[in-house]
């Protein structure tokens, strides 16, 4: 078939395997450009490896520290008449290139949230890996079904104790409005935190050492965005905010938990960019617009990939990693200096429909957005004929 993009609000509902493997193979020669990871990880599970942050970590471990990777993902298979999940086939190139430069990897596809997988990829590790040296947490879900109740549970995205009003960005009515958002009930903070929060992280690590499958001096990082003045309504000073302060409260049980292998547990705070998580948060499309305005005529704007080989090289392997007062790792400091946050809260108090695009990069946004999902590649031909079914 001729693949083309099917945008609908804040996603798009195929994507190009071409242009996925594409998307891959330029994060792996980012990665290939730069010196290996000093005493890196050897053995590495991904929780949530398929995409984004999660992708840039499996992608960095094993092609920066030519590590063993396990991947954990859910994603939809294509049939001869629709394509596959971006995260599909961006794992099917991920083993593609890995099997190229003799590198070991295992991805099994299924809920994450479940005992089952879990168990599953403790089967994998006793088999075939041993022990584990480094477990990344970068799970983004909508809901999550309790294991223990067979409870699902539902996330939302709403300001915590009044109602918001702010600007923001609709990507399909190329549109500057505002947006009014109510503010969450104890149940949506409950069940926010309930599927992104640090329950599962948890229920991840003590499995993995309860089956004695971690290596001593092991890492575990789980991936936030804290943000500054802008964002924190809708994010710091809301439901998903309320969910990721839990990871922090699960880092420090991690650590007490395996201190006879004197683990380290971090949340890690990354930068914002054009995810499928953050396309669909009301602020952000308009906010990372600017951010992308500033950042790049600064000099300091990075993707996913960057992001991540800093983390690694600066923190996670860094003898003498710099944190915060919480104990967390910060990869975000490009965007949350307050000479850039300044510049970013000068444009939003000027933008207005009629400026938007000389005050912002939506140009930089959108091109990132369709990058997600393997369009948007000047060297992708988008109409060739090509068949959507890739196997792992």
């Amino acid at each position: 078939m001729i693949i083309k993009p099917k945008i609908r609000g804040f996603i798009c509902t195929n994507s190009h395997p071409v242009g996925c493997a594409e998307n891959v193979k330029r994060q792996i020669e980012f990665v290939r450009s730069k010196p290996a990871i000093a005493n890196g990880p050897k053995n590495v599970l991904v929780i949530g490896c398929s995409t984004g942050y999660g992708l840039a970590s499996r992608i960095t471990a094993a092609f920066g520290s030519e590590a063993h990777t396990l991947g954990v993902c859910f994603e939809k298979e294509p049939t001869e008449k629709k394509t596959a999940t971006a995260g599909w086939y961006n794992t099917a190139a991920f083993h593609q290139e890995a099997n190229k430069a003799g590198l070991a990897f295992h991805s099994i596809n299924g809920d994450a949230f479940s005992d089952e997988i879990k168990q599953e990829s403790i089967d994998y590790i006793k088999q075939n890996m041993g022990k584990i040296d480094l477990v990344v947490y970068s799970l983004a879900s909508p809901k999550r079904k309790d294991p223990d109740s067979g409870e699902v549970y539902s996330s939302v995205l709403k300001p915590i104790g009044k109602q918001y009003t702010t600007k923001t960005y609709n990507t399909d009515k190329d549109q500057v409005h505002e947006v009014t958002l109510d503010p969450a009930t104890d149940e949506d903070i409950a069940n926010t935190v309930k599927v992104m929060g640090g329950e599962d992280w948890e229920r991840w690590v003590k499995a993995l050492h309860n089956a004695g499958v971690l290596a001593e001096n092991c890492q575990t990082t789980a991936y936030t965005y804290i943000g500054k003045k802008l964002t924190l309504p809708i994010y710091g000073h809301a439901t998903i905010g309320r969910a990721k302060e839990d990871l922090d409260r699960a880092a420090s049980e991690l650590v007490a938990e395996c201190d006879d292998l004197n683990l380290k547990a971090y949340v890690s705070s990354l930068k914002a960019l054009v995810t499928q998580a953050s396309s669909a948060i009301p602020v952000m499309p308009l906010y990372i617009s600017l951010i992308y305005k500033v950042m790049k005529e600064e000099g300091t704007h990075e993707g996913c990939i960057e992001q991540i080989y800093r983390l690694f090289t600066e923190g996670l392997y860094n003898s003498n990693p710099e944190l915060d007062e919480a104990g967390r790792l910060h990869m975000d400091g490009y965007e949350t200096n307050d000479k850039t946050q300044a510049k970013i809260e000068a444009l939003w108090e000027q933008v207005t429909q009629d400026n938007f695009h000389q005050l912002a990069d939506y140009e930089g946004y959108h091109q990132e957005f369709l990058h997600l999902f393997g369009f948007g590649f000047d060297n992708v031909d988008y109409d060739a004929d090509i068949d959507p079914k890739v196997n792992w």
